[in-house]
């Protein structure tokens, strides 16, 4: 009874294309398996990542945020214009794992509170380009300081930080100063890695043999440029 369904029944319901509940089970199994990093899961994921229901659609992009590669960025950045608040939350978390400067406008798109309603997208979106060091990163996220969520000013605070070695807190004028009078901003940056999703136990993975929960320590994002020491 305790036991996940096989990888088989996962994606025979994964291509059910008459029950969408189907179809967001068995991606959601297979977008937390270990080995769904293989071609034809990429290739199950990026499919349905245009699947008609939002469920679905959220559940193939986090298989490519787990899975992915740098060439699937260009679907994450599709992704992060979904209509779904749900999708583009998953979107900008998967941006945070892939690297891949073609995604930078798109991350772009979702820090203006105008155009992105849900403080956690622009949030993660904030952090995901903190991967970047192009001096129009640092304008963007000097300016979403004044966004009025507490949470994207401390993941763009966080962002700046990672980029540059400084540590202006959430103060836009100081930070805004030293971009402006820094010739070498990026000099003092440190390696980007992504945030981490932890939950605490349930009460069914108390029982003896049941699996614990994931576990998915922090890392650097598939794709980010090796440095030369």
């Amino acid at each position: 009874i305790l036991q996940r369904p096989p990888p088989d029944q996962a994606v025979r319901w994964a291509l059910d294309p008459h029950n969408a509940d189907n179809r967001y089970r068995g991606v959601s199994l297979l977008a937390e398996s270990t080995f769904a990093g293989e071609d034809v899961y990429l290739e199950l994921f990026s499919d349905l990542a245009s699947d008609p229901d939002s469920a679905v659609r959220a559940a193939a992009i986090r298989g490519l945020a787990n899975h992915g590669r740098p060439e699937h960025a260009a679907i994450v950045a599709r992704a992060l214009t979904d209509e779904s608040d749900l999708v583009r939350l998953e979107a900008a978390r998967a941006a945070q794992r892939i690297h891949n400067p073609i995604i930078v406008p798109a991350l772009f798109g979702r820090l203006d509170p105008q155009t992105e309603r849900e403080h956690d997208v622009r949030g993660a979106a904030a952090h995901a380009l903190g991967q970047y060091a192009e001096p129009r990163v640092l304008d963007q996220l000097v300016a979403a300081l004044r966004d009025p969520s507490l949470t994207v000013n401390r993941h763009a605070a966080e962002a700046l930080s990672i980029l540059t070695g400084a540590d202006f807190g959430l103060d836009p004028i100081a930070w805004l100063e030293f971009v402006r009078e820094t010739d070498q901003p990026f000099a003092e940056a440190s390696r980007y890695r992504y945030q981490t999703f932890e939950r605490g136990m349930r009460l069914v993975e108390y029982i003896p043999l049941y699996p614990p929960p994931p576990s998915d320590p922090p890392a650097e994002p598939i794709g980010l440029p090796k440095v030369e020491r």
